[in-house]
């Protein structure tokens, strides 16, 4: 790990993040949020908001897929994501769900230079995020898929949308 320049559980707590947070919409799969939890820690990513029934990293399940992220991406747990979405809007952040819906922003249209605070709700792998988070959301962004099927697995999708962000923060650093 030495060569390869990674961080410490200190020097990642204490590292500058990207501006971006991460809400989850009742995600079922304790191994969805466990490999979000990873790549918000390849990303440096603010926090995570877990909400609802998300499972929390104190499920001894996580650790099989987090790898030790639990440990440095900081989190916070909310009733429901509808709340964390209107705490966040009052911290001046701008709310995106990640959902197909009419007159979503297509990832690759996105400007993430418009804004500097940045978070994404991700939804439940059946149903999506609920449709009164959708509202309370600034936007929609919507991952184009070229392919038949339409949908891609909550974490994969995270990570899609996650690196859109992230690129722009670090071209901006450069």
């Amino acid at each position: 790990m030495d060569e390869l320049g990674r961080k410490s559980v200190e020097e990642f707590k204490q590292a500058e993040k990207n501006p971006v947070i991460i809400v989850l919409d009742n995600i079922r799969s304790v191994y969805n949020v466990g490999s979000i939890f990873r790549t918000a820690d390849a990303f440096l990513i603010e926090a995570i908001f877990i909400c609802g029934y998300s499972p929390t990293p104190e499920h001894k399940q996580m650790a099989k897929t987090a790898l030790g992220a639990t440990d440095t991406v900081d989190w916070i747990q909310f009733n429901s994501a509808l709340e964390a979405v209107q705490t966040l809007q009052k911290n001046d952040y701008h709310v995106f769900a990640i959902e197909q819906a009419d007159e979503s922003i297509s990832l690759e249209k996105f400007e993430v230079s418009a804004y500097k605070k940045i978070a994404v709700v991700f939804g439940n792998e059946v149903e999506g995020v609920q449709q009164n988070v959708i509202d309370a959301c600034t936007n929609c962004i919507e991952i184009p898929q070229l392919g038949m099927k339409h949908s891609l697995n909550v974490a994969t999708a995270a990570g899609v949308v996650l690196w859109k962000l992230v690129e722009h923060f670090i071209n901006s650093k450069k």
